[in-house]
């Protein structure tokens, strides 16, 4: 691998990695989602105007986050009961919505293709590992010609907690059958690294992602990245 990295090939028998932020910039398609869902809300929230660095500063943590974020972000004032009824409008609502703007607004980033077609052709093992629901990433990663990559999606909903808890990368690397300690996690944010560091796996995080409108760089990783085309091995 290029750079200051700390591995060498002969390190890592698999590599795992991020979704949104890292592979693919979907933030216009949460955009759009999210926005058609609170045309579907009553007052304040259907005339609300989303910006981009609002929902970069939400995204990442699965859809119930995002959703819950957002409704509090407008109007923090909601009593309980009307709290959960309007949660469960918003998450219906925003759910078919995303299914039908999933990737059509949304798109690869540069050295992506490259780079993984690079590990896999190291003989290491791949894994998607991404708190967005799993029929989602599956389909995102098919329309963006991913999809062939990876042997494993694991999704939000795949385990029965989301990143930053370790849950889902041990579950990655139980299925795959390889050691974390040998598995590299590769991120756009702290909690990539943050489930990275707690399941005993070395963490890589690339510079342009999300990471809640906050520097990637404040992150504790092992390396940080410019391109996924950088991450080469001879």
């Amino acid at each position: 691998m290029s750079g200051t990295s700390p591995w060498s090939r002969a390190d890592l028998d698999a590599v795992l990695v991020d979704l949104d932020g890292t592979m693919v910039d979907t933030l216009a398609d949460f955009g759009q989602a999210l926005q058609r869902m609170l045309a579907d809300l009553p007052a304040p929230f259907s005339a609300f105007t989303l910006t981009p660095s609002l929902v970069e500063k939400f995204v990442g943590k699965g859809s119930d986050h995002l959703i819950k974020s957002l409704l509090a972000h407008i109007d923090a004032a909601q009593a309980a009961p009307e709290k959960i009824a309007l949660l469960e409008r918003a998450s219906a609502a925003y759910l078919a919505h995303y299914r039908q703007v999933n990737g059509r607004f949304s798109t690869v980033y540069p050295g992506v293709m490259e780079g993984l077609a690079h590990w896999q052709k190291q003989g290491l093992k791949l894994g998607c590992v991404t708190n967005k629901p799993t029929a989602f990433a599956q389909d995102l990663l098919a329309d963006k010609g991913l999809v062939q990559f990876f042997e494993l999606v694991v999704g939000g909903d795949a385990v029965a907690r989301k990143k930053p808890d370790p849950m889902p990368l041990l579950h990655a690397c139980a299925v795959l059958g390889v050691e974390p300690a040998r598995t590299l996690m590769v991120g756009d944010s702290v909690n990539d690294a943050q489930a990275a560091r707690a399941a005993g796996c070395p963490v890589l995080l690339v510079s342009y992602g999300y990471n809640h409108g906050q520097s990637v760089h404040t992150v504790d990783a092992d390396a940080f990245v410019d391109s996924l085309a950088a991450v080469r091995w001879a």
